[in-house]
């Protein structure tokens, strides 16, 4: 089966306290789906300008990602600049250019309207609604969500909660949504609003599901080094949608392991800047660092 992955398209201009690299590939919806691609064929919706380098278009081929919806307008692409400080925990974004990304309509072509697993990455819920009023009846739908849509789009992200399989957000945006400091609390107040599946993403300490089956603490894979950690988190729920589809078996049955997978995608993904070091690795790398990993959690 595969995957349809709705985002922000991007040149990201990364800098840290080593390095600084211009207008790479980036935006939810690059990550996400370079990430569900190592498991399982994708769908990419978003939109880019008519300065989007070939390079990057060529890399999705690559990567089999169909780009059929991948809209290529008049104008200029999204572009974000941000600098990391010395701990890669803080950032603060230096500019935001919208460009063509500010009038952006997912339009969905209609050989998309049939697939079975959805993932709506980080892009306004409005949007995401949108998504779904193209949809006939997906299998599996999970949203992804920021800050920023928790302060000037509130209303319509509760909206969009009872229309979904799953939710994911980190710890700070948990709190944020439901006022409690406890991590496990939030979750429970976050199934109230809709989600069966609702996961917490506590960066490189792992991330913590609740679902029909109770409570799993996914483990982080432990790096020695972080490069850049811009769309880790997309990659980690691009890489878990992405083994989702194409596992036997139901949901309940294949989340865990497809969060470790989905984990261990995201550990790459910090050890290089944008997309450069994700996009060297394959299927087989990923595989050895989720053996490796099951040894460290086992006991």
């Amino acid at each position: 089966m595969s995957v349809l992955i709705v985002g922000s398209t991007a040149l990201d201009s990364i800098k840290t306290p080593n390095a600084e690299n211009p207008r790479l590939l980036g935006g939810s919806a690059s990550h996400a789906a370079v990430a569900a691609s190592f498991f399982s064929p994708v769908k990419l919706i978003g939109v880019v300008g008519e300065d989007f380098p070939k390079k990057y278009l060529q890399l999705y081929q690559r990567h089999k990602i169909d780009l059929e919806g991948l809209q290529i307008l008049p104008g200029k692409t999204f572009h974000w600049s941000g600098e990391y400080e010395a701990n890669m925990n803080n950032r603060r974004t230096l500019a935001t250019e919208l460009g063509v990304f500010e009038t952006f309509t997912p339009t969905l072509p209609k050989a998309h309207q049939d697939t079975p697993f959805v993932l709506l990455a980080n892009i306004a819920p409005a949007l995401q609604h949108h998504v779904l009023d193209q949809m006939r009846r997906p299998k599996f739908v999970v949203a992804d969500t920021m800050d920023l849509w928790l302060n000037i789009a509130l209303p319509d992200l509760l909206k969009l909660l009872p229309r979904l399989d799953g939710f994911v957000l980190n710890d700070s945006e948990a709190q944020q949504l439901t006022r409690e400091d406890n991590v496990f609390a939030a979750l429970e107040k976050i199934h109230k609003l809709g989600p069966k599946y609702v996961i917490i993403k506590k960066g490189s300490h792992g991330s913590i599901l609740s679902g029909p089956k109770g409570f799993f603490i996914c483990p982080a894979y432990p790096l020695h080094t972080v490069e850049d950690p811009t769309g880790a988190g997309d990659s980690f729920v691009g890489g878990m949608m992405g083994y989702l589809a194409t596992a036997k078996g139901s949901i309940d049955d294949n989340i865990r392991r497809a969060m470790v997978y989905g984990s261990v995608t995201a550990s790459f993904c910090c050890e290089g800047f944008g997309l450069t070091r994700t996009t060297k690795i394959k299927r087989a790398d990923i595989d050895r660092r989720v053996k490796e990993l099951e040894k460290l959690t086992k006991f």
